[in-house]
């Protein structure tokens, strides 16, 4: 089956907010939630800002042991109890996703609740890899409220499942 896919999303902070903005596409505009530090264009570890630019969108991760496996263009890779994401800029594989044995450090992305249900991995810090530039941006599921992410753009989680059937690999996400 082909999937008809969208070759550009947008990002933009809602006036009068750096925290809360709208995802917009053809034909759609959607509220989301964005980091505790705004969009920021000089993006740095730990300082809660969401990365400006432009950025593909490499690949979906998903909890198989939640939902079916989602209608999308993206590739795709279930979410295991050892994956991980690096966020040590120390690590000489900070900003990569890697497999960790329980009680490794290491931002797991199986969690108990349901923001990391969907994670879509945009290529935020990869080529080439700064330590310090930040890590582990993705788009997710947004908390209650749209409260702040650490960096990452959040959409209702219904929202999202739904956004993932027009996104493929070479959509672009447009974060202003």
């Amino acid at each position: 089956m082909s999937i008809s896919t969208i070759p550009r999303i947008r990002v933009r902070a809602r006036p009068g907010t750096r925290t809360k903005g709208i995802l917009s596409g053809p034909g759609f505009s959607i509220p989301i939630s964005l980091g505790r530090g705004g969009i920021r264009a000089d993006k740095r570890e730990g300082d809660g800002g969401t990365p400006r630019g432009t950025f593909r969108l490499i690949r979906l991760w998903w909890r198989a042991d939640r939902h079916t496996r989602p209608l999308t263009g993206l590739p795709l890779r279930a979410i295991a109890p050892e994956d991980a994401w690096i966020e040590d800029p120390a690590d000489r594989r900070y900003n990569r996703h890697v497999r960790r044995a329980p009680g490794e450090a290491g931002d797991r992305l199986k969690r108990a609740d349901h923001l990391y249900d969907f994670i879509i991995e945009i290529d935020h810090n990869t080529k080439p890899r700064i330590a310090k530039r930040g890590s582990a941006v993705f788009i997710h599921a947004a908390r209650e409220g749209f409260s702040p992410t650490a960096g990452c753009v959040g959409l209702e989680l219904k929202t999202l499942k739904r956004l993932l059937a027009r996104l493929g690999p070479k959509t672009r996400i447009e974060i202003k």
